[in-house]
């Protein structure tokens, strides 16, 4: 019976990336089958994580963000939790040997948003390592499972993808963060001031990133690389809306992809990739 439990739990995973993410759930459908449980269930548990410091205004955040550490650990060092989300969390955490001090630097990056609303430099790299790159680093545990060497030589561009990533939330989100959370992540931006020139400094600083990312994304194993390829041209079709975009408009919308334009992304990646044109 604990398979059907363990698979229960890689299941409630998989409903939380559903449904707070078409774009990662369509990356992590084209995976090969291995990996798709255990990255489901890192999503689901950072997707956790992320909502306590993010969406529950009117409950004690920081008690309940100390009780998930809590029960994260917990959960880690038992091997079994009764939350479904830290029990497949966990499994995957000792399976592929995924260090502590990533999953320190995640939720030490949650809890600094219950403290900081600005982020100035130091503390801005900080936060973009905890809240992104490292969970671009737990997905490379998985990808080179026992495979340190491989690990260690994508190291540096999964967390440049991460890095984009998250730079590219900041710039999507910006309204939201600053009107229902105060927050401003961006070093010497004032939100109330955001101009072009700051919006094309920070675009350049992602362009650096996604060039460095792009070169380990093909190197990556193959049952992985078409996932996380498609999950870069999304974000990259995001970037180009933005850049398109001035401050202004940034500042009052949530820019986004449309559906119909993901699905056209599934396919014509899964093309450039059966053709081996990445």
């Amino acid at each position: 019976m604990m398979k059907l439990y363990n698979q229960t739990c890689v299941e409630c995973s998989q409903l939380v990336t559903n449904r707070y993410s078409t774009s990662f759930s369509l990356g992590i459908r084209v995976f090969d089958k291995k990996y798709r449980s255990p990255i489901y269930s890192i999503y689901g548990f950072v997707r956790f994580a992320d909502e306590i410091v993010d969406t529950f205004h009117d409950f004690p955040k920081e008690e309940l963000l100390q009780q998930f550490k809590k029960d994260t650990y917990e959960a880690i060092d038992r091997g079994i939790s009764l939350n479904p989300i830290l029990h497949s969390f966990q499994a995957v955490v000792r399976e592929f040997g995924i260090e502590r001090d990533l999953i320190d630097a995640f939720l030490d990056s949650m809890e600094m948003d219950l403290h900081f609303d600005r982020y100035q430099d130091s503390l801005y790299k900080k936060y973009i390592y905890g809240s992104a790159e490292v969970v671009g680093l737990m997905c490379l545990k998985v990808f080179f499972a026992g495979d340190d060497k491989g690990y260690q030589h994508l190291k540096d561009s999964a967390q440049s993808l991460g890095s984009a990533f998250q730079k590219i939330n900041f710039l999507r989100d910006m309204k939201s963060d600053f009107a229902e959370r105060g927050r401003v992540y961006f070093p010497g931006v004032d939100f109330n001031n955001f101009t072009n020139e700051d919006k094309e400094r920070i675009e350049a600083d992602i362009k650096a990133d996604f060039d460095h990312a792009y070169t380990g994304i093909v190197q990556l194993p193959e049952g992985a690389r078409l996932g996380v390829f498609l999950a870069y041209r999304y974000y990259i079709n995001l970037f180009k809306k933005i850049k398109h975009s001035t401050a202004a408009r940034v500042k009052q919308e949530r820019i986004r992809v449309n559906d119909s334009r993901k699905m056209y992304l599934l396919f014509s990646s899964a093309v450039k990739h059966r053709l081996n044109l990445l």
